[in-house]
C-alpha cells in the first residue's frame, strides 16, 4: 500500500484542522484509511451538536446519483463527506445540492482553479481547453434522526491523472493538477471546501436557495446551450436552460413551453 502513496500527501485530520485554523472547533475531522462510502458511513453515526466530516483515501463501495460507482485510487483525488443537522424541511433539501457545488466551485476557485463550471445538478466540470471534463461530484443524503434532520453531503473532487479510467467510464476527466499549478496539498483542499460548505449550508438552512441560486446560474455550465435531459423514466427532453426554479428544480424552455425538472442527466450539450 506505501508504495501507493510514494511522492503524494497524505490525508491527515491534523493537517486539515490546522488548515481550517479557528474554524476547526467547529468540525470534527476523522481520516481513515479505507471505508465503504464516507456518506453510508456517517450516515449511521449518531447524531452531534456540530458538523462531521469524514475524509478517506479509499472508498471501496463510492457511489454517485443513481448508484453510479465513483472510482479513484489513494493520493488521486479528495473524497469526503460532511454531516449536518439542518433545519429546514426534507422536502426542501433538493436545492442542497446546488448550494454544494457553489460552495466547492468558490474554494476551488479562490485557490486558482478559474476554468471550473457547473453542470446541474451534481456534477464539476472543467472549461477551457478541456471543456465538459468531469473533475468532481457531489452526492447530498438526507434522514430524519431522533427528531432531526440530518444531510450528509459527499464530495469527489479528481485532483491527480488516474491512467485508464477515461476509457473506463467513457467519458472525458478533468483533474486539478491540470488548472492549479501548483497543486495545492490535499488537506489544505479539503480544509477550503470545508470553510466554504460550512458557510453555505449555515446560509442555505437560514434561507433556503434563494441567497445561492444567482451564484449558481452565473456558473452554470450549459447556460444558454441547448441541452437533452434524460429523466428516470427514459424520456429525453431537449431545450434551452431557463435557470432555476426556487427549490433547485431545472427550468428547461422546450418547444411545448418551459419545464421545471426535479431530477435527470444532461446527455448532451451544444451551443444555442
Amino acid at each position: 500500500m506505501d508504495s501507493l502513496y510514494r511522492g503524494m500527501d497524505r490525508l491527515d485530520a491534523g493537517a486539515i484542522a490546522a488548515a481550517l485554523g479557528p474554524r476547526a472547533r467547529e468540525l470534527e475531522i476523522e481520516v481513515v484509511e479505507s471505508c465503504g462510502s464516507t456518506n453510508a458511513a456517517l450516515l449511521e453515526r449518531p447524531d452531534t451538536d456540530i458538523p462531521r466530516l469524514l475524509a478517506a483515501e479509499m472508498q471501496t463501495a463510492g457511489r454517485g446519483r443513481h448508484g453510479r460507482r465513483w472510482y479513484g485510487v489513494p493520493g488521486a483525488a479528495i473524497t469526503f463527506s460532511l454531516r449536518r443537522r439542518m433545519r429546514r424541511p426534507p422536502r426542501e433539501l433538493g436545492g442542497a445540492t446546488l448550494a454544494v457545488g457553489v460552495a466547492v466551485a468558490r474554494a476551488l476557485r479562490a485557490l486558482g482553479a478559474s476554468e471550473i463550471a457547473l453542470k446541474w445538478p451534481n456534477d464539476l466540470l472543467a472549461t477551457g481547453r478541456n471543456a465538459g471534463a468531469k473533475l468532481g461530484g457531489i452526492l447530498t443524503q438526507t434522514r430524519v434522526q431522533g427528531g432531526a434532520v440530518i444531510a450528509v453531503i459527499g464530495v469527489g473532487v479528481n485532483c491527480r491523472a488516474m491512467p485508464g479510467l477515461a476509457a473506463r467510464l467513457r467519458r472525458s476527466i478533468a483533474t486539478l493538477e491540470e488548472l492549479v499549478r501548483p497543486l495545492p496539498p490535499r488537506n489544505l483542499l479539503i480544509a477550503r471546501i470545508a470553510s466554504e460548505l460550512l458557510d453555505v449550508l449555515q446560509a442555505f438552512d437560514a434561507s433556503g436557495l434563494a441567497v445561492l441560486r444567482e451564484e449558481w446560474e452565473s456558473m452554470h455550465a450549459h447556460a444558454g446551450q441547448r441541452i437533452q435531459v434524460r429523466l428516470a423514466d427514459g424520456r429525453v427532453l431537449a431545450g434551452v436552460p431557463a435557470g432555476l426554479a426556487e427549490d433547485g428544480a431545472l427550468r428547461l424552455r422546450t418547444r411545448t413551453g418551459v419545464r421545471a425538472l426535479h431530477s435527470g442527466r444532461v446527455v448532451t450539450a451544444r451551443p444555442g
